[in-house]
């Protein structure tokens, strides 16, 4: 069983960055039957990829490529084929099908210009509730505190649209702005995991964080007081 918290904001409900407080709780069992596939921030929007996005997905992670390999998974001979991008689409409308997990693009709503990705993945029920969050930009576009407001929004989406109860995130240890992104959402570190995943072909240690439902909504943990 989750709580799920539904937000008043300027008088409307919904995922929105700003937070005044919480207009009622109900209960619920299951992820919510209608999931809006796209978030609204200040500065960005997110939105699912569709296979007009593979020339400009290819081209910002090819102009991208040293400034991300070193924090990815090895790409393969075909990572930026259109091929390879439809099984990608595939392989995210399946994870959303099945509550799995929830890819989206990031774009810059002043000139619908797209400057990264976010996976909200890994996505367990039960008495988990939690997911992972895994996130890129690209070289032009970073250092300028998109991501902090892709993660931020990101959580929003996992707490209010999915019900989830945790978020969970892993960096490598010398990777210091992604780390920054984390802590400037709220994230703690819980420690670090040796070996933990396969990046740039080779097992790398990680430092693992979380962030929990009332640690993003303080209103919220306030509320959980009373029951």
């Amino acid at each position: 069983m989750v709580l799920l918290a539904i937000r008043t904001v300027n008088g409307k409900n919904g995922a929105v960055t700003g937070f005044e407080g919480i207009g009622e709780l109900v209960l619920t069992f299951f992820p919510p039957s209608k999931i809006e596939p796209r978030v609204s921030l200040p500065r960005l929007y997110l939105r699912q990829p569709n296979k007009n996005d593979w020339r400009e997905w290819a081209e910002l992670r090819a102009i991208s490529r040293d400034f991300l390999v070193e924090w990815e998974p090895r790409w393969p001979d075909d990572a930026l084929t259109r091929a390879a991008f439809r099984r990608r689409l595939a392989r995210y409308a399946e994870d959303w099908a099945r509550d799995q997990g929830y890819s989206f693009l990031i774009y810059r709503r002043s000139d619908d210009a797209l400057v990264g990705g976010i996976t909200i993945a890994n996505v367990r029920r039960g008495v988990a509730q939690c997911c992972t969050i895994g996130y890129w930009i690209g070289r032009p576009y970073a250092r300028n505190g998109y991501m902090t407001e892709a993660v931020h929004g990101a959580c929003s989406f996992g707490f209010d649209q999915l019900s989830l109860h945790r978020v969970e995130a892993a960096c490598l240890p010398r990777n210091y702005p992604s780390q920054g992104v984390l802590r400037k959402v709220g994230f703690r570190e819980e420690g670090l995991a040796k070996k933990y995943l396969k990046i740039d072909g080779r097992w790398q240690d990680h430092v693992l964080f979380a962030l929990l439902r009332e640690e993003f909504y303080p209103s919220f943990a306030d509320e959980l007081k009373h029951f």
